[in-house]
C-alpha cells in the first residue's frame, strides 16, 4: 500500500509516524517539510490529498499544528474523506462508518504513544 503523508513542520511525532509506517512496509511518498518542500498547511493539504483523489497513492496521512484546518482544505479535494483523529476510537470510527481516506493529525496534540494507537486501527 502506497500513503502520501505531508506536513508544514517536522516534528518528533512526524518522525514516529513515518518510521512506524516505514517498519509495516507501507511505501511513502511524503510531501512538504517530511519531504524537501517549504510548503505552508494550505499547499501540502491538497497535495496530498490530490494523491490520493487522483490513485497515485491508496491513502494519505496529514499533520498541521490544530489539524483543522487541513482537514478542511483536504476534503475540498473531490473523492477525499479527511477525518481529523484525535484517538483510536475517532480514528476506528472514521474508517468503520465514514470510510475516511485521508487521517489527520494534530502535531501539537498528539503523541507517541497515541499516534501509535491511532495507526494500529
Amino acid at each position: 500500500m502506497k500513503l502520501a503523508v505531508g506536513s508544514d513542520e517536522r516534528y518528533p511525532v512526524t518522525n514516529f509516524v513515518l518510521s512506524w509506517l516505514k517498519a509495516k512496509g507501507f511505501e511513502v511518498e511524503v510531501f512538504g517539510a517530511l519531504g524537501e518542500e517549504n510548503l505552508t498547511w494550505v499547499e501540502v493539504g491538497p497535495k496530498v490529498a490530490e494523491r490520493v483523489a487522483g490513485g497515485t497513492c491508496d491513502e494519505g496521512i496529514i499533520f498541521c499544528w490544530i489539524g483543522t484546518g487541513v482537514s478542511i482544505i483536504a476534503n475540498k479535494v473531490p473523492g477525499i474523506r479527511a477525518a481529523l483523529c484525535c484517538d483510536a476510537a475517532k480514528a476506528r470510527g472514521a474508517r468503520e462508518w465514514n470510510h475516511a481516506n485521508v487521517l489527520v493529525m494534530s502535531l501539537r496534540l498528539t503523541s507517541e504513544p497515541v499516534a501509535k494507537e491511532i495507526l494500529n486501527t
